[in-house]
């Protein structure tokens, strides 16, 4: 069920674009959303997903518009206690990407630690500045109905000075 998801946060808007063609979890195994976006972009940060947007200040540089290769952050909340992290694969549209990431599933389902790739995730902010999104749930092959707020983005590139 997609109110199920680990990491949920609040409620957010029923209505979303469709999409087709977006592939489920990849593989087998088991790894968190922490090491595969380290694994990934050689980010070098430590601690829980919600604690890299603070870690990064000052070594990495960060914003509000995605790009290829820079890891979404996603806020600590009561439903997502580690907050979350994905790997931005591609720009789409102005308020779409799509992502690469690992443990997206329902809590205790079947995609738990697999990674999901090429996944969109939309911009639902007010001030469309990448502060509140939706993510794709591949069992139900749609978007959950959970706003997730977000911190921005980290570029593996090093903060200047």
């Amino acid at each position: 069920m997609a109110s199920m998801l680990a990491g949920c946060g609040g409620s957010g808007p029923a209505r979303t674009p469709p999409v087709a063609g977006v592939a489920g979890y990849q593989g087998a195994g088991s790894i968190s959303c922490v090491p595969f976006a380290r694994a990934r972009t050689g980010i070098e940060l430590r601690g829980d997903a919600w604690q890299w947007w603070d870690a990064a200040l000052g070594r990495y540089q960060r914003g509000r518009r995605p790009a290829a290769g820079h890891v979404l952050v996603m806020g600590r909340t009561r439903r997502l206690p580690q907050g979350h992290l994905s790997v931005v694969r591609r720009q789409v549209a102005a308020r779409e990407i799509r992502v690469d990431h690992a443990n997206w599933a329902e809590a205790g389902g079947q995609g738990r630690g697999r990674i999901a790739e090429d996944q969109p995730v939309i911009d639902v902010s007010a001030g469309n500045d990448w502060t509140a999104v939706r993510v794709w749930y591949p069992p139900i092959q749609d978007y959950g109905h959970t706003v997730f707020a977000a911190h921005g983005f980290i570029s593996p590139r090093l903060a200047a000075g």
